[in-house]
């Protein structure tokens, strides 16, 4: 693991690394991650060639923030890493989180980034093709947040939710 701090210690303010973990993950800020994940993707030593999983955490209201974790994996090295990224959380009107895009540097994050933003609302600037993927394209709001308020209403029909544990179901 101390390569890796090595190799990313000229381009990251502070690394952060939690290796009590595993995969042992690396926390940076959203304006490293571009430079970071270049490296980790082009490095010799780390060849991190594979992006397995693209996740969004909400952490609420409270702690006014998000997180957005890549878990990498060098298929040659058989070494996992994870990069944690925590935004700050928009609060009422104002523009929702966003983080760049890896998509040109994994094939595979567009579809992960584009489940993250459906169902976070965090925005990947630069993404090839960042839509809905998952909700309609006309759904008010993304389900996943804490702060989601279920419609009432979709395209005039009544949208019931039954949440209750001891609801019981008849036909």
């Amino acid at each position: 693991m101390q390569n890796i701090i090595d190799i990313l210690s000229p381009m990251v303010k502070e690394v952060e690394l939690d290796d009590s973990n595993s995969p042992s993950y690396v926390k940076i800020s959203p304006n490293e991650l571009l430079p970071v994940c270049d490296q980790l993707h082009q490095h010799d030593e780390l060849f991190f060639d594979m992006l397995s999983c693209v996740t969004g955490i909400d952490n609420g209201e409270e702690e006014g923030t998000m997180e957005v974790i890549y878990n990498l994996y060098s298929i040659p090295n058989e070494k996992s890493l994870m990069l944690k990224v925590i935004l700050d959380r928009n609060k009422g009107n104002e523009a929702m989180p966003s983080i760049p895009s890896v998509a040109h540097i994994w094939k595979a994050a567009e579809w992960h980034e584009r489940e993250i933003y459906d169902l976070f609302g965090i925005e990947f600037t630069n993404h090839p093709d960042l839509r809905r993927i998952l909700m309609p394209a006309d759904w008010e709001g993304h389900p996943l947040r804490k702060d989601y308020k279920n419609m009432e209403r979709y395209r005039g029909m009544s949208v019931e939710y039954d949440r209750d544990e001891d609801a019981t179901t008849t036909e």
